[in-house]
């Protein structure tokens, strides 16, 4: 499975656009992670796109998120990886693996900058600073639904959190009309 067969089937099973965006904003993330340490980034870009594939179907049992899309999955024999770190997003599977860290604190990440982005007037990301989201991770109100301790796991890659929002914004930057930002 290539990236753009998986962006075809999380659109075909993801009606909602914004969830849409939201797996787009994660794969991107992953992208320049995997750049950033040296990793393949397709793979990690997959890991990414696929990471909520089943939310909508699973949305009213929980427990199943991801492990309905590992199976919908295995008919593409992805590598042990990648549906590892679609399981890892959500603790299904431990963070033992530099993508799976990473995939961890990239989901709520993009959900959080989106929130910074949209309370700019311009409602673009391209005014938004990594310091302007530092501040913001202060205000527990603000993005509250963003889980700021996953988030701050970047740490366990190695990161501050100063870089992971720079690495995050330059990823969602790079894709912003696609985002619709």
């Amino acid at each position: 499975m290539d990236f753009e067969e998986a962006k075809r089937l999380v659109f075909s099973k993801l009606g909602n656009v914004n969830l849409q965006r939201h797996s787009l904003a994660v794969s991107a993330v992953m992208r320049h992670l995997a750049r950033r340490f040296g990793e393949n980034e397709e793979m990690w870009a997959l890991a990414g796109i696929l990471h909520d594939l089943d939310y909508e179907e699973t949305l009213k049992d929980p427990d199943k998120h991801t492990l309905l899309a590992e199976e919908w999955l295995k008919q593409y024999n992805l590598p042990a990886e990648v549906i590892s770190g679609i399981k890892a997003h959500c603790n299904k599977a431990e963070r033992n693996s530099l993508m799976n860290k990473a995939i961890y604190a990239a989901d709520p990440v993009t959900g959080f900058i989106v929130a910074c982005a949209l309370i700019k007037p311009e409602k673009k990301l391209a005014p938004v600073e990594p310091e302007f989201a530092m501040k913001r991770m202060k205000e527990k109100r603000f993005a509250a639904g963003a889980n700021r301790e996953q988030i701050n796991s970047c740490a366990e890659m190695g990161l501050s959190l100063e870089e992971f929002f720079e690495i995050s914004l330059n990823a969602m930057k790079e894709i912003a009309d696609e985002l619709g930002l």
